[in-house]
């Protein structure tokens, strides 16, 4: 193998790494172009070459313009001459238009001027022009793909823990647990009291406010009797009804705990 230089190969032929130019090498003189100028097609060439001299469009000098149109024809032709064929049909045009001026007009009726053989051509040029002009101010507008790339985000998240359903047994059991504390440290008392479950949903709330989750039983109040419990209980199913608090259990007999629920803005 050839010494490398600088331990970077200068080229690769058929994949095969290349450290030194060949010595035979022959580029044809074809295989490197240089165009100075390069045009869409016959009537940019023709709009160029109109142009470049400040000719009026509205009165084109058709002598000198087809002159130049074949000299540029017959250097393309020599080239490429499928390249040229469609540039041959514009310069057969302008020669038709110049033989057409060179012979004495129609006649028309009268008061009505001869019809200007230039016309179309005209016609055709101004078009062409004010397409080019609205293709180069949509060219400067930002263009995806070219002056930038759309972006891409992407968000991880990680997905919630699967979490028990709290069922209606599960709130039983529990609330039969109170029932059962509550029966070891209650007095017997005799009283009378109206309860309302509004006032002990208030009440519930008031406890969970500010605190991210509340023990079930730390709800209670075990010293204010079984009724108490039970207006307590209901008004926790209420708020649990109207999506204001969130019952939720770790795992299957765990501990249950409430905290409020989540409202968006």
């Amino acid at each position: 193998m050839p010494e490398a230089v600088d331990h970077v190969a200068v080229a690769r032929l058929y994949g095969e790494p290349l450290f030194n130019v060949p010595q035979d090498l022959y580029i044809p003189p074809e295989a490197l172009e240089i165009f100075l100028e390069a045009f869409e097609g016959p009537l940019d060439l023709l709009l160029y070459l109109i142009r470049r001299q400040n000719f009026n469009i509205l009165d084109i000098p058709m002598a000198a313009v087809t002159r130049q149109y074949l000299e540029y024809v017959e250097e393309i032709r020599n080239r490429n001459l499928e390249l040229a064929a469609e540039y041959l049909l514009m310069a057969a045009m302008l020669i038709e238009i110049k033989s057409r001026m060179l012979l004495p007009p129609r006649r028309t009726p009268e008061g009505e001027e001869p019809e200007d053989p230039r016309a179309e051509l005209v016609r055709r040029l101004q078009e062409y022009e004010r397409i080019k002009l609205a293709a180069a101010q949509l060219a400067t507008h930002p263009q995806q793909g070219r002056d930038f790339l759309p972006a891409h985000a992407t968000r991880s998240q990680a997905p919630e823990p699967l979490r028990p359903s709290v069922g209606l047994q599960e709130l039983r059991t529990a609330l039969s647990d109170i029932f059962r504390r509550a029966r070891l440290v209650q007095t017997h008392r005799i009283t009378r009291e109206e309860l309302s479950v509004r006032e002990h949903m208030t009440l519930v709330l008031r406890t969970l406010q500010g605190r991210r989750f509340v023990a079930f039983e730390d709800l209670f109040d075990l010293t204010r009797g079984v009724p108490v419990l039970v207006v307590t209980f209901v008004a926790l199913l209420e708020l649990a009804k109207e999506s204001l608090v969130d019952i939720t259990q770790a795992a299957a007999y765990a501990p249950i705990y409430v905290r409020l629920a989540y409202i968006p803005a």
